[in-house]
């Protein structure tokens, strides 16, 4: 058996590839929306897609499922039978077995972060006829945690999720045996748990020990006591709602992508007066140090993905600001991979361009903790904290502000607006 992880920090996602080298069959397991990493994969390894399958309905990510099954020679598709899926698949029960040479898949129905929620056991035939290799547990059992079970819906539905998780814990997970490796697909960076620990695989045994959630799952009531103190669990970002939806229904193949042209400063400023938004991808120092008037700045970076989601309109025409050409497809794929279209273009020459245009620039002000201490003290600023809930607990100023920053766009009347704000975040 052949077994590759594909972690991507940006989403703090992974997935993953099993083949089977005496058929060169392949699996691809909860892919991501840009395939090619998969198809680039199996080639090396003279390996042919003929599986793939989402543990359930992604509400961090477009899947990639629908993207391979566009494709030349496509996968057959495999989806939970317990989930409302608009697409075509081959449904999934509980305790089903498939078999490709010397690889071996068992189903798990394993509820909690969403109800139609699979993992997969996996065989390595060649090794042991028996004996599991390993677990592809989706969001059932994280590194250090288990994926929330709070994202669809109020509180008596999030009860109901905890109730399944602990039954799932309980009957499924720790009945496991101890030597499985475990690779989850919500890995450190992922905000669909609380406390994800930064290892990408960990095993059964190791999670017994070490794993406090899991010690709560032998008390239901505690642990569901525990899945419903929500207050230190990362704030959902806006576009997660919009993710699951599509996931469930299918996502749009993106076809043949055409690169998106590089703009003189008299073709932005065109297409900003026609209400296109710019979204400058450079770093929080030098956006405040000088940018185009009414741009958007989310710093390329390894929560770039997050903060697009939460600030960016999901209709906009989108032009952007680079640190470098280089960074153009890089920031193309991260906001492909949250549904948003292909750029409309970008600003060739970046800032440099912009100002020996003689065009107006804008700056945000930058203040040191000293001065913020001094203003504080003056009561000449409010101060706005748009961290998560968890920071906010460990520790922040006293009388300031808090409103996360995913809750801000639709909670920005609740910002006083009788002083000037200064803002602050983790970094």
């Amino acid at each position: 058996m052949w077994f590759q992880q594909f972690a991507l920090t940006s989403l703090g996602h992974a997935s993953y590839l099993v083949g089977d080298e005496k058929t060169g069959q392949a699996l691809v397991f909860d892919p991501r929306r840009d395939v090619e990493v998969y198809r680039q994969a199996a080639r090396e390894q003279g390996l042919h897609l003929s599986y793939a399958c989402d543990s359930h309905g992604h509400n961090d990510y477009l899947s990639g499922v629908a993207e391979l099954a566009a494709g030349a020679h496509p996968p057959q598709v495999w989806g939970s039978a317990a989930g409302d899926l608009g697409y075509a698949h081959r449904p999934l029960a509980h305790g089903e077995q498939f078999e490709f040479g010397n690889v071996g898949i068992e189903v798990l129905h394993t509820p909690g972060h969403t109800p139609e929620h699979i993992s997969l056991l996996v065989y390595d035939r060649a090794a042991s006829a028996d004996i599991p290799a390993l677990l592809l547990s989706g969001g059932a059992l994280l590194v250090g945690d288990l994926a929330r079970p709070d994202l669809l819906g109020g509180p008596e539905q999030t009860r109901r999720h905890a109730e399944q998780f602990c039954d799932t814990i309980q009957t499924t997970l720790l009945a496991l045996p101890d030597h499985l490796q475990v690779f989850p697909t919500h890995v450190a960076g992922s905000l669909c748990g609380g406390n994800i620990g930064s290892r990408l695989s960990t095993t059964i045994g190791y999670e017994k020990h070490t794993n406090p959630i899991l010690a709560e799952a032998a008390a239901t009531d505690e642990f569901v006591r525990q899945c419903l103190r929500l207050d230190n669990l990362p704030a959902v970002p806006p576009y997660w709602q919009r993710m699951r939806d599509q996931n469930l229904a299918g996502v749009d193949p993106l076809g043949v992508l055409t690169e998106p042209p590089a703009l003189r400063p008299d073709d932005v400023e065109a297409a900003t007066d026609r209400g296109a938004l710019v979204l400058d991808t450079r770093q929080a120092e030098a956006f405040g140090g000088g940018h185009l008037p009414g741009a958007v700045n989310v710093g390329l970076g390894s929560s770039f993905t997050t903060w697009a989601g939460t600030v960016l309109p999901v209709d906009a025409e989108i032009l952007l600001v680079l640190d470098r050409p280089a960074d153009l497809w890089e920031v193309i794929w991260q906001l492909l991979r949250i549904g948003y279209p292909m750029p409309a273009g970008w600003l060739a020459g970046g800032m440099t361009a912009w100002r020996t245009s003689a065009r107006p620039i804008d700056r945000t002000p930058q203040i040191t903790v000293d001065e913020l201490a001094r203003r504080l003290d003056e009561d000449a600023v409010t101060l706005l904290d748009v961290r998560q809930p968890a920071e906010w607990t460990a520790g922040h100023a006293e009388g300031a502000t808090f409103i996360t920053g995913a809750e801000l766009p639709e909670r920005l009347d609740d910002v006083p607006a009788d002083k000037p704000v200064a803002v602050t975040c983790s970094s």
